[in-house]
């Protein structure tokens, strides 16, 4: 967790046009003032120490400036890395990790030991007042065994072990915490009915998790510059039904697909607007949020 090489050069700057940069920033501010953001941290934000850095700046500036971030992350390549020193060799049945016992042990030792209380440890050392949560605390996300239907065959199902679907989410905990001025970090386990662990995809806990909190924005930082159309042009703007043409005539797929799932889920559940923003660009959160610039592609709720 370094921080910074060498401060960025701002000396060509004029103090004039400082002050219309911090000036352009205040419609924004006042409009999501109070507001909440689920951000879901991925990608290179979260494994480059500059990016790391700025986004642990990021965080605590809109927090400081009054909307109240809630941090939703990932860990796929940690959980690989912890797997490997274990000698553990990883299978997937489409695209999905199985998850044995022992496997499910590690993820949680990874995402709420390691990674949560690294990102915790980022805000604070930013300046902010971070708490780690899972999906266990608070009683905060209650799942179910994920049914995972054949692609080809949907009266056969795999069994893929301890992987969760969401049944319900009680934000409460979030609430209080954000309440107190505190910047809740959220990791993607939930716990079923005989208190049984499950490792959730973190896009989906960001999406209903914003959903539930009736949040201003969902944030979801990528390795991508955006959805783009078929020349590769970015598309700044969307509306879930664009979105839907899109995937009909193939222009996205992939990766893309469950990401923009959870997305427009939180856009038609009341989200009014879902962002889905370049994490490899230094401090594009903040640029996306308090700019005109796009730095990503926005989802509007209608």
């Amino acid at each position: 967790m370094s921080h910074h090489t060498a401060p960025v050069d701002l000396s060509h700057i004029t103090p004039r046009e400082q002050a219309e940069i911090l000036a352009q920033a205040l419609p924004y501010i006042r409009k999501f003032h109070g507001k909440t953001l689920v951000i879901k941290y991925g990608g290179n934000a979260m494994t480059d120490p500059e990016l790391q850095a700025d986004f642990a700046e990021d965080v605590v500036l809109l927090k400081l400036v009054g909307m109240n971030p809630v941090v939703v992350h990932g860990g796929g390549p940690q959980i690989d890395q912890a797997l490997n020193r274990l000698g553990k060799k990883g299978t997937f049945i489409q695209g999905m990790r199985v998850t044995d016992a022992e496997t499910m042990e590690v993820v949680e030792w990874v995402l709420a030991g390691e990674v949560q209380q690294d990102i915790v440890g980022l805000i604070n050392a930013a300046g902010g007042k971070a708490v780690g949560l899972t999906g266990r605390d608070g009683g905060l996300i209650r799942a179910k065994k994920l049914k995972l239907l054949d692609k080809d065959d949907p009266s056969k199902e795999h069994d893929v072990g301890q992987v969760g679907d969401i049944e319900s989410i009680d934000p409460s905990v979030v609430k209080a915490l954000q309440d107190d001025a505190f910047i809740p970090v959220v990791s993607p386990i939930g716990f079923g009915e005989h208190n049984e662990s499950y490792n959730i995809n973190a896009d989906l806990v960001a999406a209903k998790l914003a959903t539930v909190l009736k949040a201003e924005k969902l944030v979801m930082l990528t390795n991508i510059r955006g959805v783009l159309d078929k020349a590769g042009e970015l598309l700044t703007e969307l509306t879930p039904r664009q979105i839907d043409d899109l995937i009909a005539d193939g222009t996205i797929s992939g990766g893309m697909l469950p990401k923009l799932a959870g997305a427009i889920d939180a856009a038609k559940s009341g989200v009014n607007a879902v962002h889905v923003v370049d994490g490899r660009v230094p401090h594009a959160m903040l640029l996306e949020i308090l700019t005109d610039q796009a730095y990503g592609t926005m989802i509007r709720s209608h």
